[in-house]
């Protein structure tokens, strides 16, 4: 019988709190468990998109002996605070909890930071301890991240031909330092400030790396600015496996999309 997670509000700065949730290793593993995993969540609306097969994957990594914990990020799900008054470095702020109260649950046992998405761009840093990675279709390029994002409000305008010179209008505004509206989302200076400097680049100690991405091409290879990316993180000592698996681009779909060949994959890889 799988467990619930625990579901609790963890206490942030300024009186704040941080949505969570903690997937205990199943009980059949006795002793110490075999990971334990930081979910950072992807950006706006593929959050929204990609929650239910993050939830899946959680307990599949509990059901293989680890323990994981969800952390809504600053402005995002139910945590404290509006999407558009985030900041990167309250992102990171939110990292450093998650952390602590990880090592708090979870004494020992190697860490892993698992991201997906532009959550890849969040965990690749130097965090001051031996971590090692899960990416679930990494973001390379933060830069690129923020004009993906961006350009939803170009193809929405685009239609009343009112598009024209917007990218512009738009970037004009956040450099300054007043936010921008798209999709539904208000997106902060500071926020898309932060997002455009973030590269997937290799920081600290070196350990593993786990990069998973998935097409529906049986044939997919990695595109070849993701190869060079996964050689940068090579020559910096760190081991390195990349892999494509059977799946939709859940995070985009218009439909909610499951892609189980990633989650078991992604088991099978922390095993």
């Amino acid at each position: 019988m799988t467990s619930h997670p625990d579901v609790f509000f963890l206490p942030a700065a300024g009186g704040e709190q941080r949505l969570c949730l903690f997937h205990a290793p199943s009980s059949a593993f006795q002793g110490a468990p075999r990971g334990k995993l930081l979910y950072l969540h992807p950006f706006a609306e593929e959050m929204n998109k990609s929650r239910r097969l993050a939830a899946l994957a959680c307990r599949a990594l509990a059901e293989a002996g680890h323990a994981v914990l969800q952390i809504d990020l600053r402005g995002c799900g139910d945590s404290s605070a509006d999407f558009g008054d985030a900041g990167w470095a309250d992102w990171q702020a939110d990292v450093r909890l998650g952390l602590a109260e990880l090592d708090r649950r979870v004494p020992g046992a190697p860490l892993w930071l698992w991201g997906l998405r532009a959550g890849c761009l969040l965990a690749a840093a130097d965090w001051g301890r031996p971590v090692n990675h899960l990416f679930w279709q990494p973001m390379t390029n933060g830069k690129l991240a923020l004009q993906q994002f961006l350009r939803l409000k170009l193809a929405a305008e685009m239609a009343s031909g009112a598009s024209k010179g917007l990218m512009d209008q738009m970037k004009a505004e956040l450099a300054a330092g007043r936010p921008v509206e798209i999709a539904g989302y208000r997106l902060g200076p500071s926020l898309a400030a932060g997002l455009e400097a973030a590269k997937l680049a290799p920081a600290g100690t070196a350990g593993r790396v786990e990069w998973l991405e998935v097409s529906t091409r049986e044939d997919a290879t990695l595109t070849p600015v993701n190869e060079q990316a996964v050689k940068a993180w090579q020559d910096a000592g760190w081991s390195v496996q990349a892999q494509i698996v059977q799946g939709p681009g859940f995070w985009a779909t218009s439909e909610i999309e499951l892609a189980p060949a990633l989650i078991a994959r992604t088991v099978e890889a922390l095993s």
